[in-house]
């Protein structure tokens, strides 16, 4: 159970990585990060997605 604690907030540091790298390449000669700026968003769904659902987890457990 604290992995699944300890694997949500890894997600959150994606998100803070891939949000970095993007706003560090924003003006590349490449153009604008759309990848980075994309995972970092997926990041950031997964974590508030796998907290909700280790909440819901560990409710069910208690009943």
């Amino acid at each position: 159970m604290k992995l699944l604690k300890i694997l949500q907030y890894v997600y959150l540091f994606f998100f803070v990585f891939f949000l970095y790298d993007a706003i560090a390449n924003w003006n590349s000669e490449k153009g604008i990060p759309y990848l980075s700026l994309g995972l970092a968003a997926m990041a950031l769904f997964m974590f508030f997605f796998r907290r909700k659902y280790r909440k819901r987890f560990e409710d069910r457990g208690k009943l």
